[in-house]
């Protein structure tokens, strides 16, 4: 039997969401709570996960799958869960958990995946409640000519420029969204979905266009960097805990199979 899990966390603390011997991270976290209720060796249940967050990056969004015999999911309730979660791990939180098709892929199935990173200028007034969840960027920046520049970054291209493909992979990835809004609390949130991300690509996406913000480079080099795809040291990666995932997202269940099949698919290179 599948079930879906969704979870929200503060990324602050763990290593990642990934399991690793001797570090604290979150999916270490989740498959401990699920041993106590399942009784069981951590090992014995493995999640498997939407989006890999890396270490300091936090989650409201965040989807996983998992596969139980009957009589064993008959056990695993969000609340029962959420129970053990508060006395071993209070900064992960089960928004929900359910059956789900056995077709359902958290990682295979997903339609898109959007982020929100926040980031504070020099001209803001710094705010100790969410400095846990906000970079801090040492010049003034200009929203509007960011808002400009991420919509240049729109579309469907090769994104190696902003991120390490896995090798045998391309960076090929479809950006779909890339805006930005001032927050109540006098920040900058970026918005960016896509189809699927490489490694630190949100990160790098951000800082290059922070880069732009604080007149670093201008939208002309911006463009350039873009279609050169190499790294580069025009601009930095930003921190990972002004990063968020918020939402991932999935078809319909009749068309979660071809989803899946598609993803695993390799993505051609995008020629000239």
């Amino acid at each position: 039997m599948r079930l879906r899990l969704d979870i929200g966390y503060d990324g602050t603390d763990f290593h990642g969401w990934a399991a690793q011997p001797g570090l604290r991270t979150v999916q270490g976290e989740i498959e401990a709570a699920l041993a106590v209720l399942l009784r069981a060796e951590p090992e014995a249940h493995r999640l498997t996960v939407g989006g890999r967050t890396d270490a300091g990056v936090h989650a409201r969004g965040q989807v996983a799958h998992l596969d139980l015999a009957p009589e064993l999911a008959e056990r695993v309730t969000a609340r029962r869960l959420e129970g053990v979660l508060r006395r071993r791990a209070p900064d992960v939180t089960i928004h929900g958990l359910r059956a789900a098709p056995a077709a359902f892929d958290a990682r295979f199935g997903a339609l898109s995946r959007r982020y929100e990173y926040r980031v504070r200028d020099a001209a803001a007034r710094r705010d100790p409640l969410t400095a846990r969840f906000t970079a801090e960027v040492p010049r003034e920046l200009d929203l509007d000519a960011m808002r400009r520049s991420s919509r240049e970054l729109l579309g469907l291209q090769d994104f190696t420029t902003f991120c390490r493909a896995r090798e045998g992979a391309t960076a090929v990835r479809e950006l779909l969204r890339f805006d930005w809004r001032a927050t109540e609390d006098g920040a900058y949130a970026a918005v960016i979905e896509a189809d699927a991300f490489c490694h630190s690509m949100v990160r790098a996406l951000v800082g290059a266009v922070v880069a732009v913000g604080s007149a670093r480079i201008d939208r002309g080099e911006l463009r350039e960097l873009r279609d050169a795809r190499a790294r580069t040291s025009r601009f930095v990666v930003m921190p990972a805990h002004g990063l968020s995932l918020e939402e991932i997202s999935y078809p319909p269940e009749e068309d979660l199979a071809a989803r899946a099949e598609q993803t695993r698919a390799r993505r051609d290179p995008v020629l000239e």
